[in-house]
Formats: structure tokens, C-alpha cells, sequence
């Protein structure tokens, strides 16, 4: 695994963590980082360009003029492609120029494009982000203490709002999601920022419940005395009903006399 420092927002070395080789240390694929780049870019075109054929072009039903005696050539409707004004032929229609690329291919594309950054020293991870307000000026201090020049990735988490609105007036960094994170955007990118958050391959903080149940050491005793006085009166209500012995009823209402009964008559 490759170390790294974590710095804080004004460039200090506050710890180091390691990178993970399955992300961080695999030999780029260039062949599948290029398939995956040129599928995400042409999935971005739109594909709504479009021409009209000679039959969707208004006009041209009756026919320019007689097909004999005239000495010019035939013709059999002025909206033919090779007319001005006519149709297009073999001209674009709308469609869609998405290709289908498997989820593993994708991901080694973006594991290649990290691991090249990272054997760069490209890497950059931070403790956590300080702004407290939205300001482009303390983000660009934020950028001279850092020392990052040129294009810069921030890979931010879902409450590092206030980071967003403070860096998107800078053209020169773009800022993404950890969820959106792919390879044509770190590719193009000089460096590439983390957070302890949002560092690819770190185990996450585990979150408290919002509803903690805890039992009190007192009351589970309390609760299991009770189950065991009930128990043993149930135990001695059973013992008095068996030396009672009392009488059957055969159903009809009328008391069975018992082996007892019979003895004392």
C-alpha cells in the first residue's frame, strides 16, 4: 500500500493513511480506460440533430412539367434531393449514441485512471474541509496553501455543501459527488482531492441508532425476580389443586364420586 499525508484545509501534515492497492495500485489499462472515456463522451451528445427527407418537405406534388416535348429532363417532383429546396437524402435522424459498457469494465477504468494519479503523487487527501461560509476568496487560499495548480478534482460528501457553492465559481475545479466519481473526469484533471469521507477503499464511521434502547442492569433483575416468583406460585397452586383433589364433572352437571366417597359409605 502507498502512504499518504492528510493535510488540513492550510496545508499542515496532520496524520498519513494508506491507499488501497485494489484502487490506488493496479497497473493502468489504457485499452479499457479508452473504450469507457469514448462510451461517457458519446453518451453525452444529445443526438437530436435531424434533416428532412423529400417526403416531409412541404410543396412538390404536382409534377414540374410534361414528361415529353419540353427538351429538358424529367422530372417528377421539385423536392427531389438534387433540387434547391428539396429534400435530404441519407441525412441524420434522432438518435441515441449510448453504448453499453459493462460494470466491470468501468470500474477497472476508473481504478486505472486513480492508480496513474496516484503513482504521480496526484493524490490528495485532507482531514476535512473548514469553510464555515461560502467565499471564493477563502477557496482560493485554500487552493495556494494546498499548492494545487492547474485542473482540480474535489471529490466532496453529501453535507460539504457550503464547499461546493464556495469553489463553483473557479473554472478551473470541478467539483463531484463521491458517488458520481469516474474516469473521464479524473483523467482530465491535474489532482485529485479527498476527504477522509470520501477516500475510496476507507471504512466508514459508524453512525449512532436515532432511537438507542438500552436496558437498565436494575430493571432486568428486577424483571427476572418477578418471573421467578411467578413461577414458583404457580408451582404450589398446582400442588394444593393435586392434594384437594376435587370432584369431576361428568358433563351433566351432577359431581362424580370418587374412589374416596365410595370408602366412606
Amino acid at each position: 500500500m502507498v502512504a499518504v499525508d492528510v493535510k488540513s484545509q492550510g496545508g499542515n501534515v496532520v496524520a498519513s493513511v494508506e491507499l488501497t492497492d485494489d484502487i490506488f495500485g493496479l497497473e493502468p489499462n489504457v485499452a479499457v480506460m479508452h473504450q469507457v472515456v469514448t462510451a461517457q463522451l458519446a453518451a453525452r451528445r444529445a443526438g437530436s440533430q435531424s434533416t428532412l427527407t423529400r417526403a416531409e418537405v412541404a410543396g412538390g406534388g404536382a409534377k414540374p412539367w410534361r414528361q415529353k416535348g419540353t427538351g429538358r429532363a424529367r422530372q417528377g417532383s421539385s423536392r427531389s434531393p438534387h433540387w434547391r429546396g428539396g429534400g435530404v437524402a441519407l441525412g441524420p435522424k434522432p438518435r441515441s449514441f449510448a453504448q453499453k459498457t459493462p460494470k466491470k469494465m468501468v470500474r477497472l477504468a476508473l481504478c486505472s485512471a486513480l492508480s496513474d494519479r496516484a503513482s504521480d503523487g496526484r493524490v490528495i487527501v485532507l482531514d476535512e474541509w473548514s469553510f464555515q461560509t461560502p467565499k471564493t476568496r477563502d477557496a482560493v487560499a485554500a487552493l495556494g496553501s494546498l499548492q494545487l495548480t492547474g485542473k482540480v478534482l474535489l471529490v466532496l460528501g453529501k453535507e460539504d455543501d457550503v464547499v461546493w457553492r464556495s469553489f463553483r465559481n473557479l473554472s478551473d475545479v470541478h467539483c463531484l459527488y463521491a458517488r458520481e466519481l469516474n474516469a473521464y473526469d479524473v483523467l482530465i484533471a491535474d489532482y485529485i482531492v479527498f476527504t477522509r469521507e470520501t477516500l475510496p477503499g476507507a471504512e466508514p464511521a459508524s453512525e449512532p441508532s436515532e432511537t438507542p434502547v438500552t436496558v437498565d442492569a436494575k430493571d432486568d433483575e428486577e424483571a427476572t425476580g418477578a418471573g421467578a416468583v411467578d413461577a414458583d406460585a404457580v408451582s404450589a397452586e398446582a400442588v394444593d389443586a393435586d392434594a384437594g383433589e376435587p370432584r369431576a364433572d361428568d358433563g351433566d352437571g351432577d359431581d362424580v364420586e370418587t374412589k374416596d366417597d365410595e370408602a366412606d359409605e
